[in-house]
């Protein structure tokens, strides 16, 4: 049972961690995307379209061109609407939480159109489903159900569960033992002086959010190839978007810690499935546990004197080089 709980608990927390980790990428160079749900939203959406269109039009799908299409699609689309974002706020310097915003809901209202409309376009009655393409990414290692609870908790995942872990210490990495990763942490902290010190401000900033959008995007995929088994329902992906977000200040803006966050985030997400029998009131609360969470770290990280442990400082505002 306890095992069971740790596996579930680390699948629910895959499209957080990817969410979390592309968002401390982006937040580094001093943006803050709200966007980050709409973001995933595209990401599950692009994928599964692509990999619909895919199936539905070979006879024999190639097990490698199942998972390179989907990929890729999610990559794109995602990428796209990060795009979109990075030129609306850095070129045009438009308010960086009024458009993320708005990213967010193009991105679900993209997706609950497209997604909702592509059965009636392929005239399919039903939903959408790709399950050989699922069947793909939910593909575990070979030797998992020969070693027990240990291969169940550690080797029991599709192949994105691990990018989502490498990704993460790759960002970690990156931004604490790489000159670019300096260059991109000193235009988050004050973008004047980086600019100053002839940093390509703009270049850092356009590739930390859109690279960030992209890796967000693949939490959507996952989410629609790996957790549902490959099927579409419009507004199924819920509220994790922003549970992201909020993981970002839990792991204080570090890849690494955003690895445990996720995790018990995702535990925090499933615990009221596991209180049935304690009623309705109970399962209530338990619901409740991960936006509780929420606001506690919120409260303790307002209360932390550390530099280290605080956001960028030109997080959310944007940079006017007339100004230096």
């Amino acid at each position: 049972m306890f095992f069971t709980i740790i596996n579930n608990a680390i699948v629910q927390g895959i499209p957080l961690l990817f969410g979390s980790t592309g968002e401390i990428l982006t937040e580094k160079s001093g943006n803050l995307n709200l966007g980050i749900p709409g973001i995933m939203y595209m990401g599950g959406c692009a994928g599964i379209m692509g990999a619909y269109i895919y199936e539905n039009s070979t006879q024999t799908p190639s097990a490698a061109l199942c998972i390179i299409i989907p990929l890729l699609c999610s990559l794109v689309g995602s990428g796209l609407l990060a795009l979109i974002y990075s030129f609306l706020t850095i070129t045009l310097r438009a308010n960086q939480n009024v458009t993320g915003l708005a990213i967010t809901t193009f991105g679900t209202g993209f997706g609950d159109f497209f997604g909702g409309s592509l059965t009636k376009l392929m005239g399919n009655n039903g939903n959408i489903s790709v399950k050989l393409t699922s069947d793909y990414y939910k593909t575990t290692l070979p030797f998992a159900e020969d070693l027990g609870w240990f291969g169940k908790l550690f080797f029991s995942y599709g192949f994105l569960a691990y990018v989502a872990v490498i990704t993460a210490i790759i960002c970690a990495w990156f931004l604490k033992r790489t000159r670019a990763g300096l260059h991109l942490r000193a235009v988050g902290e004050n973008p004047a002086t980086a600019d100053a010190a002839g940093i390509n401000v703009t270049k850092y900033k356009y590739l930390a959010t859109t690279i960030g959008g992209m890796i967000a995007g693949l939490g959507g995929l996952y989410f629609i190839m790996d957790y549902i088994g490959g099927s579409w329902t419009n507004g199924g992906m819920g509220d994790r978007g922003w549970l992201a977000i909020a993981i970002v200040i839990f792991a204080i803006w570090r890849p690494n810690l955003a690895i445990l966050g996720s995790f018990i985030f995702g535990g925090l997400y499933i615990a009221y499935s596991y209180t049935s029998g304690l009623g309705r009131a109970a399962s209530a609360i338990f619901n409740m546990l991960p936006y509780v969470v929420t606001i506690i770290v919120l409260i303790i990280t307002s209360m932390r004197n550390k530099k280290e442990n605080q956001p960028p400082q030109s997080l959310g505002l944007p940079y006017f080089r007339e100004e230096r």
